[in-house]
């Protein structure tokens, strides 16, 4: 009978490269994100005392593929990405590419004058300046003080 050395951290690295393995056979991307977690734009917004600028990423969509409306209080895009067909006789063809229609509503910070905004759309990046309300750019909040409370 021959003895053996148990060394549990050798256990731990084969499960580590079964579950590597398991990640890498399955076409995560193109099957189970896509069922799952619908595509959405990713956004950037900053906000300055005179505009809210909103940044939104939309790779390979053309810009008559988007619908963008705009309220006071919130943005809201939709699009459709069409798949292209493409079929090949001896090979198989992966995608990790999503398609399919998506929309996204984005609430915006402070009220807009959305009957003035300028709207840029270059290289797959979308840029809005949507211009603040004379009511909003003057805000200002007076805080009283309690001067009894020492």
């Amino acid at each position: 009978m021959t003895l053996v050395r148990w060394n549990p951290w050798q256990e731990m690295n084969s499960l580590q490269r079964q579950m590597n393995r398991l990640f890498d056979d399955m076409v995560l991307p193109s099957t189970f994100v896509e069922r799952s977690f619908p595509r959405v734009p990713a956004a950037e917004l900053q906000e300055t005392a005179d505009a809210i600028h909103l940044k939104l990423e939309l790779p390979g969509m053309e810009a008559k593929d988007l619908d963008v409306q705009v309220t006071e209080n919130a943005v809201s895009i939709k699009a459709e990405r069409k798949s292209e067909t493409k079929t090949e006789e001896k090979g198989v063809t992966r995608s990790e590419f999503h398609y399919g229609k998506f929309q996204r509503v984005i609430p915006l910070p402070a009220r807009i004058q959305n009957t003035n905004i300028t709207a840029e759309y270059k290289d797959g990046i979308l840029n809005l300046t949507l211009p603040k309300t004379e009511q909003e750019k003057n805000k200002v909040v007076k805080v009283n003080l309690d001067q009894s409370a020492a």
